[in-house]
């Protein structure tokens, strides 16, 4: 054995290949399950006890210098391959395939983009809240039943610290700072405490809107509610106002439009009604300017908020609200003509 040692090592090391091909057959010859130095180790245990320790060495040795020429050989034969002067460093490696928007962000950005032609502009706030900013500076008293219309996620009792559960946080932190003319729009993402299911989710985004000024009516409001329903679903759109209630305006509405599948005539997306719900508003309450720091005998103003998913659905026929969330690229490719 020790004679077959010697004249595989004197093999391995004259060994050369021109191609990965012929690097492949040599791995083989050698080093595979049938393999000349993988057979030695079979015969391995057929060695006499005082020369195991040797020839186990060598053996060790072998493999070692086998797999290194064939390491060697493989880079060898993959850079000779290659021609420098023909390969041009500014390209990319591979095509780059082009990904696409969310497409709540399609939406989302769509509703801020159609506000933003009336004047308003782009507020933001923090998603981690505090009881004063999400529920009582909007009216609503620390054991008022409105506060069960939203399942709320604490993160700490006394003081209250929450996700907050609508945008209206930003409207309230805005007008704190800042004194009217305020026109401004508030997406974001919300929380609330529901089961998750295809209708329903413990997170959504919502876009909210709050123009306070002198003379605001609920005319003002009306008009750019009209105007949004037109350049959202299209010309045709047809919107009716409905009374509601939230603790936050008064008087409050909620919007439909009419059935942008059916043209208004009915089908079962609308129940046969005609129409759709889309979101909600009203005339801000004069106990929400005094909370915070606008004088209500002077100043009034109007306040708007909608689901984006809601929209999304509507504009996209959508029916099942996990598909957002899921990141199923097949799902997310349907909008890139929407961008």
């Amino acid at each position: 054995m020790l004679d077959t040692i010697k004249r595989l090592k004197e093999e391995i090391g004259a060994l050369n290949a021109s191609d990965l091909n012929e690097v492949e057959a040599l791995r083989i010859k050698y080093l595979s399950k049938k393999g000349e130095i993988t057979s030695l180790f079979n015969d391995f245990r057929n060695v006499p006890a005082e020369q195991k320790r040797e020839v186990g060495k060598l053996l060790n040795e072998l493999k070692e210098e086998a797999q290194q020429k064939i390491n060697s050989l493989k880079e060898s034969v993959a850079d000779s391959g290659r021609d420098d002067e023909d390969v041009d460093l500014t390209r990319s490696a591979y095509p780059v395939k082009l990904g696409t928007r969310h497409p709540i962000s399609i939406v989302k950005n769509e509703i801020c983009d159609i506000f933003g032609k009336l004047g308003f502009s782009i507020a933001e706030g923090p998603e981690i809240e505090d009881d004063w900013h999400v529920f009582s500076s909007l009216n609503f008293p620390e054991d008022h039943p409105a506060r069960d219309m939203q399942d709320t996620f604490f993160i700490q009792r006394s003081p209250d610290i929450l996700l907050r559960t609508h945008t209206s946080s930003v409207q309230t932190r805005v007008m704190e700072k800042t004194q009217p003319p305020i026109r401004i729009i508030c997406p974001g993402r919300v929380y609330r405490n529901e089961a998750i299911s295809a209708r329903a989710h413990c997170f959504f985004h919502q876009v909210e809107g709050l123009y306070v000024d002198k003379g605001v009516t609920f005319a003002d409001l009306k008009q750019a509610l009209l105007f949004f329903a037109k350049e959202m679903f299209g010309a045709n759109t047809k919107i009716r106002l409905r009374p509601s209630y939230f603790p936050f305006t008064e008087p409050s509405a909620e919007m439909d439009i009419s059935c942008n599948l059916c043209g208004g005539k009915g089908c079962s997306f609308c129940k046969g009604t005609g129409w759709v719900e889309i979101l909600g508003c009203g005339m801000v309450d004069p106990n929400v300017l005094d909370a915070c720091g606008i004088d209500s005998k002077v100043y009034t103003g109007y306040a708007l908020g909608m689901g984006v998913e809601r929209v999304t659905n509507l504009k996209y026929q959508v029916k099942d609200l996990r598909m957002f969330s899921e990141n199923d690229k097949r799902f997310l490719e349907e909008f890139k003509a929407a961008l």
